[in-house]
């Protein structure tokens, strides 16, 4: 251990403090047996305190066998009698014992990837490459480097039809840290927001932070109900019409040109959250909303579902306005994002390796849905319904019996499976029978089918 800081008591003599604090990282095992313990001039100058003070406590942890000293080495750990190992954890860990909880063996959560197949030569590759540049030994642009906005403004073009100057782009962190931060400029204009219900609760999380007003609106297996917006005081709209989180449902064109005719008829935004358009698997997505009219509608997307949800990279497309009134309010604050991850990945999408890892994936993972979706009707039959198999990393499954969501994950728990819970999207428009989400972009296809044997064995 190279040193030891904290923070001294009054009541207590220093040489003692130091004792205890030392004697405690031994038996907790913090500090193992044969480890070289700080010098007693280091420690004395990261304390703060006379050498004599760090000797007097060595010498009293000598004395009770705890560390011994080498000639012209130092002060190292002893190795500390069984019996007093199992003492110390017992009374450090008895409330943990009371209870053992089953192993977990499949996990179907919705919020990793596919770890086989992600493209870490080629990532580590461009990494080390971009490394030896210039530009990465600096404070990166406040508003997102520009090399990765020119390459995002041209995906979005070629998958999304959505034409954006790179200047309109604005690089974070996360999509909640960029409704923080939009928020921040939406709520001089506006006090009140619609959101889909169910919904994405990390946005309405978002949204609250800045004490906006909430109304909803109503989302269902079929679709959201637009007929509703007339009757709603709020300008302003939060939506996922290219795969409805959490129901998994798409807007029709029809929809579209509603939401946007109603927009531009308030002189409102719509905020559209295109999460993970890119994982479709049944036909192909429609346009986003800012293809069919730009001018009212905030888009934002992401890296976390298609590539990897630790780089921590989103991006929000505004419209000028916007644009303009949002670079004045944080002209000043540092870019949330990593200098290396921008550069990186701009380098990765101008390569072409992009492209070919979404192409590469959206087999991997339709190849998935297909076997998670199959092995559920096979196991389960009638007893429930499936609900978004059409795109994205996760299915929901209504449950047709006689038992509640509580029930269903406690059980499937017993049985060491992990599934989630969809009551926590719900504001109001709760579902007639229990429903469970099920990731499975993580798992590999055994894994997938072992879960649902568990699952059946849990829940009939």
């Amino acid at each position: 251990m190279r040193n030891i800081i904290f923070p001294f008591k009054d009541h207590l003599p220093k040489y003692k403090q130091i004792y205890d604090e030392i004697k405690l990282l031994i038996e907790q095992g913090d500090i193992k047996a044969n480890e070289q313990l700080p010098s007693i001039r280091q420690l004395a100058d990261s304390l703060d305190v006379s050498r004599n003070t760090t000797l007097m406590a060595y010498e009293q942890l000598i004395a009770e066998g705890y560390i011994r000293g080498e000639s012209r080495k130092g002060y190292f750990v002893n190795a500390l009698e069984p019996h007093l190992h199992e003492e110390v954890s017992d009374a450090l860990n008895a409330h943990q014992k009371t209870e053992i909880a089953p192993s977990v063996r499949i996990d179907f959560r919705a919020d990793a990837i596919d770890q086989q197949h992600f493209p870490l030569k080629a990532w580590r590759r461009i990494a080390n490459q971009v490394l030896t540049a210039k530009d990465v030994y600096r404070y990166g642009d406040h508003f997102g480097e520009l090399c990765l906005r020119k390459q995002i403004a041209a995906y979005i073009l070629q998958s999304r039809g959505v034409k954006a100057d790179p200047n309109a782009i604005i690089i974070g962190s996360s999509t909640q840290q960029m409704l923080v931060y939009l928020g921040h400029i939406l709520k001089d204009e506006f006090e009140r927001i619609i959101v889909e219900d169910p919904g994405f609760d990390g946005a309405r999380k978002a949204f609250q932070f800045h004490r906006f007003h909430f109304e909803t609106l109503p989302v269902y297996e079929t679709g959201a109900d637009l007929s509703k917006l007339e009757h709603m005081k709020s300008r302003l709209i939060y939506v996922t019409p290219s795969h409805q989180s959490p129901l998994g449902v798409s807007m029709s064109i029809q929809q579209r040109h509603k939401l946007i005719h109603w927009a531009n008829q308030v002189r409102g935004y719509i905020i559209e959250d295109d999460y993970d358009s890119e994982f479709r698997y049944t036909q192909k997505p429609f346009p986003a909303l800012p293809s069919i009219d730009a001018t009212r509608v905030i888009y934002l997307g992401n890296f976390s579902k298609s590539f990897l949800p630790g780089i921590r990279l989103s991006y929000m497309v505004l419209p000028q306005p916007l644009s303009d009134h949002y670079k004045e309010r944080f002209g000043l604050f540092e870019s949330t994002t990593s200098l290396l991850s921008q550069l990186t990945m701009a380098k990765f999408m101008e390569d072409g390796e992009w492209h070919r890892h979404l192409k590469r994936m959206r087999l991997v993972y339709k190849r998935k849905m297909q076997l998670l979706v199959s092995a559920l009707r096979d196991a389960f039959g009638h007893h429930l319904s499936i609900i978004g198999e059409q795109s994205g990393l996760y299915v929901f499954v209504k449950v047709h019996l006689n038992h509640s969501e509580e029930w269903l994950i406690e059980r499937a728990f017993s049985h060491g499976v992990k599934v989630y819970p969809t009551s926590r999207y719900v504001v109001h428009n709760y579902p007639d029978k229990p429903m469970i989400k099920l990731g499975f972009s993580s798992l590999s296809f055994d894994e997938i089918q072992y879960g649902i044997e568990l699952l059946k064995r849990a829940w009939l």
